[in-house]
């Protein structure tokens, strides 16, 4: 049923901060840009920004995992900006490496790199 990722969304309590947050991490800007809505485009998955705070609760309900190619310079950018780290760098079988991170809006960021 699942065909690929196509989109995440991060609920955020400040839009401007968190745009200029996600612009340093990702060196991108966003395609869409709303008072209601920011959109990135990460090499064809949606990220979004979405202020609405109906209904949410801060938590770690899902983790989403973004690939990276140098895991450890992805959490050391993140750091930098502000992110905490919640889960460290570890090893789940061959090269396979996954990270959680918490952005300064408190969702939590999956990492993953290696085949």
């Amino acid at each position: 049923m699942f065909k690929k990722l196509r989109t995440v969304i991060y609920h955020v309590d400040d839009l401007q901060k968190a745009k200029s947050w996600y612009e340093a991490l990702t060196g991108i800007k966003p395609y869409f840009d709303e008072a209601f809505y920011v959109g990135f485009d990460i090499n064809g998955c949606e990220l979004g920004l979405d202020p609405d705070l109906s209904n949410i609760k801060h938590g770690n309900n899902s983790i989403t995992y973004w690939s990276v190619d140098d895991i450890q310079a992805a959490i050391e950018k993140a750091n930098i900006l502000g992110a905490e780290i919640i889960s460290p760098v570890q090893n789940v079988g061959g090269t396979i490496e996954v990270a959680i991170i918490k952005d300064p809006f408190q969702n939590q960021i999956g990492l993953i790199t290696g085949a």
